[in-house]
Order: structure tokens, then sequence, then C-alpha cells
């Protein structure tokens, strides 16, 4: 009869309680043998695969970009959710332990969430009723520049156009991702009160692109000894309207912002002497006001 050991021969032997003979068998192997690492089975019974991707409601295609995906660790009643993976990828797919998890799918400001029970690889399409709102302005033909106009957008409530602000003073010509529905759009051009609003529909699946157009100029202060002659440094300036609301007020040479179309009067402090003038802004037609110390 021929014998043969190897070193799992002698594990088995010392589990069955013989160790003389174990140690025998270990003995008659090679030295690299006697201490070689068992081998690393992987387990792969535990894991399984998530795929992910979102549509627009009532469509069937995809959505390309600008989505946002968190899983998380599904929690017991009264615990916050751990969150376990973040993907900006338009349709990730993520491998993890076999579970309980919720799935978070962002598309700017819409989302969708799925609860999931992950024993096996499975295939997730979240629906999102969403479209995007770009704004743009302009005077006249002339489009204002990018960096010089923002928009913030409201949902009404009730009679209150401004029931709840959804976006804060985002920059003209970006896109903002809502979810379907109808918004209130203030428009600000400039810092002062060159404001416009609008009532747009953003729909599901498509862009609500959309040009404002301001009634508004840009104006130059000056206090002047003479029409014309150098400005005075260090001047004072307020701008109010005709019924004495303040706009705006600034200390300079000349400082220069918008303002609405529309009856003005500027008050100019210069050492301690006060100084005023009326004037109009009519729009598209920036200019220099000049007040007269005298």
């Amino acid at each position: 009869m021929i014998k043969v050991f190897n070193r799992w021969s002698a594990l088995a032997l010392t589990a069955f309680g013989l160790p003389c003979l174990a140690a025998g068998a270990l003995a008659q192997m090679p030295p690299r043998l006697q201490n070689a690492p068992p081998p690393q089975l992987q387990d792969t019974q535990g894991t399984a695969t998530l795929y992910l991707s979102a549509v627009f409601s009532g469509e069937t295609k995809p959505i390309g970009e600008g989505l946002v995906w968190r899983v998380y660790a599904d929690a017991p009643d009264g615990e916050d959710f751990r969150m376990v993976i973040k993907s900006e990828d338009a349709s990730p797919s993520v491998t993890l332990p076999k579970g309980d998890y919720r799935i978070h799918a962002a598309y700017g400001f819409a989302s969708a969430t799925r609860r999931v029970s992950l024993t096996r690889d499975i295939v997730e399409r979240l629906t999102i009723s969403a479209g995007g709102l770009r704004i743009r302005g302009a005077i006249g033909t002339n489009p204002i520049p990018p960096e010089r106009m923002t928009f913030s957008v409201f949902v009404p409530v009730g009679n209150n156009d401004e029931g709840r602000l959804v976006v804060e003073k985002a920059r003209s010509g970006s896109v903002v991702r809502l979810p379907e529905g109808t918004y209130h759009v203030v428009s600000s051009y400039g810092d002062s009160n060159a404001l416009m609003r609008a009532d747009l529909k953003v729909e599901n699946g498509k862009l609500t692109d959309a040009t404002l157009n301001h009634r508004a100029a840009t104006v130059t202060l000056k206090l002047v000894r003479a029409a014309g002659g150098e400005a005075f440094a260090g001047t004072a300036f307020s701008v109010l309207t005709p019924g004495g609301d303040v706009i705006r007020e600034e200390i300079g040479a000349f400082p220069s912002f918008v303002l609405a179309e529309g009856e003005y009067v500027v008050i100019a402090r210069h050492e301690g002497q006060v100084y005023t003038r009326e004037f109009t802004v009519e729009s598209g037609q920036d200019r220099d006001i000049e007040v007269v110390a005298r």
C-alpha cells in the first residue's frame, strides 16, 4: 500500500485528535510546503451588483447627464440611513453586500427614491418628472452680459407669486434643473432696481429657454464745478425716487450702476455742502449724470 500525505492530510489528522500522525506527515513534506499559507477562496456569494439608470416621465431613453446617485444602507426605525455609495455617472453599476438599500437619484432640484432588496444582481430604472430652465437677459436687441445678470426662481403659493424660493441668484445662461411645473422668475440686472418678472412653465424632459427684456440703463454720477469739468473725489451720492425712496447710495468720484427706466433725484454731498438734480433714465441709453456744484 502506498501512503500519500500532504499538509492538508496532516491538518485533518490533527483535527481528529491524531497529532502524532499529523506531525509525522508534516515531517515528510518539503520545508517550502510546510510553511505555505492555505489557499484563499474568494467568497462571491455575499455580494450582488446593482445596475442603475433613470428616465424622464413618459420617456424610454435614459437620462445621459446631470444625475447624482446616492445609495443608503437601510436602517431600523428611528436610525439615520448611512450612505454607502455616491456617483455622478449617468448609469452606474455598484457591487454591494446583499441586503436592503434605498436608492436616491437627484436631477438638480428634482429627485426620485426607491427601496430595493439586493439578493442578486438587479437592474433598477427610476422615473423623474423634471426639465431644465435657462434664463438670459437683453436690453432691446442687445444681450446683457451673463456676469451682470442673475435670476431667482420661486414656486407660487396661493396668491403669492413668490411663495417659496427654490433657486437664488443663478447666473444668467446657466441651466437650472427643476421638477415639472410652473415657476415665477425674477431677473436682476445689476444690483439696484432693474428687475423683470415672468411666469414660466418647466415641462418634463425639455429645456425652457427664455430671454427677459429689461428696461434699464447704466448711469455714472459726477459732482463737477462746471459742466464737463473734473469730478470731485469723495462725494457721497444718494439716488431716490420722486417719492423719496432711496434706491442707491455710493461714495466716490464717479460711481456707476444700473437703474430701471424712470424718474430719479440725485443728492450729492461734498465738504459739508449738498447739491441736487433730477434726471431721467431711458432704457438702453447709458449716460453720465453731472451734478453742478453751485
